[in-house]
């Protein structure tokens, strides 16, 4: 019999990290730790309270073998550059890049315990194309992006490192960008689409590359964002 693969999930409780545990707790034995679990009732995982920031990781709580392991905290400050504070800089990369390398330094050998193990981060469309206001969360996910290539190089072939950079996708952490019919049809025309994306939209490429269906994929960052970044229809 095939042995349920391992799974971390950094973050998890809500918008696309939820969706992703919903699809993916029948089938594996998930191992989440974010720093609320509201919206975690009748799903089959294992939950620790966590702060990426303020928390420091124990690796004795995960099995010796991890399979798979995602990072979802995330932020959006999109704000003028002369508004933008070099502390905000700080606090962004402080989120979305330096607990990461924290976490997989903590978890690296029983992921090489694994015998295809795969790493998902989250990048931007915006890293990709340049965009006003985005200059903060671009840097943060930018770092993500070089950081992902060299470590994918230097862990191959036993160990798979992609990411994902969306688009503007309808979660609570975009909510002021979203907050009525009017903002979310307006948003989706930027899009080739026509529409903005859904937690499961990007779920779904966060299953594809804890699968072996990617097993020759690793180092790529994989633009999920509905061809706002590769076509220009206007």
């Amino acid at each position: 019999m095939e042995r349920r693969k391992n799974i971390v999930l950094i973050g998890g409780s809500k918008g696309i990290g939820l969706a992703t545990v919903k699809m993916l707790s029948n089938d594996h034995d998930l191992f989440v730790l974010s720093r609320t679990n509201t919206n975690f009732e009748d799903l089959n995982i294992s939950f620790r309270k966590f702060d990426v920031i303020t928390d420091s990781m124990d690796e004795q709580v995960f099995p010796e073998i991890i399979d798979g392991l995602v990072y979802f905290p995330g932020s959006i400050n999109l704000r003028p550059f002369h508004m933008l504070r070099p502390d905000i800089f700080e606090a962004d990369m402080q989120l979305n890049f330096f607990p990461l390398i924290k976490i997989i330094q903590h978890l690296l050998p029983k992921l090489k315990r694994s015998e295809g193990a795969s790493l998902i981060f989250f990048s931007s469309v915006a890293v990709k194309v340049g965009m006003p206001f985005h200059t903060s969360v671009s840097a943060a996910k930018g770092a993500i992006e070089g950081f992902s290539k060299a470590l994918a190089a230097e862990l191959a072939p036993g160990i798979r490192v992609n990411v994902i950079a969306p688009s503007l996708t309808n979660t609570s952490l975009a909510g002021k960008l979203l907050s009525s019919e009017e903002k979310i049809i307006k948003m989706g025309e930027r899009h080739p689409m026509k529409r903005v994306g859904e937690v499961e939209d990007i779920a779904n490429m966060v299953v594809f590359l804890l699968s072996e269906k990617s097993s020759w994929m690793t180092g790529q960052v994989l633009g999920v964002d509905g061809g706002l970044s590769g076509l220009n229809i206007n």
